[in-house]
């Protein structure tokens, strides 16, 4: 399944951005039921998971993400969203979004936080 993230870009510190990811050659009723999450690797640091849906429809957040990044999906649009306010330089990473179920992984999309 191929996943296409976008939204990624150079924001200061404090502000926002909303990433988006896009499978719009997945089977709604599949995508529907899908735990889908968004990931993010800084450099020199190990991937690390940010958000994601479970398999139940849970959300679980990174404890340093909680409060200001929000996961969202539309079934319809075979989306997921990652809306992200407060941006700090430590939230500089590439962001990827990867199907949980079958550990697919979209392309990344690079967010830069300046000081």
């Amino acid at each position: 399944v191929q996943l296409q993230a976008s939204g990624g870009g150079l924001v200061q510190a404090g502000g926002s951005l909303r990433l988006s990811c896009a499978a719009p050659r997945m089977i709604l009723s599949v995508f529907s039921g899908n735990p889908l999450g968004w990931y993010r690797q800084a450099p020199g640091k190990e991937r690390e998971l940010v958000a994601e849906f479970s398999n139940s429809g849970a959300t679980n957040y990174a404890d340093s993400v909680k409060g200001r990044f929000t996961i969202s999906r539309d079934n319809v649009r075979r989306s997921v969203y990652l809306q992200m306010n407060s941006l700090r330089p430590e939230d500089t990473a590439v962001y990827y979004c990867r199907d949980n179920s079958t550990n697919s992984w979209g392309q990344g999309t690079l967010v830069t936080v300046s000081s």
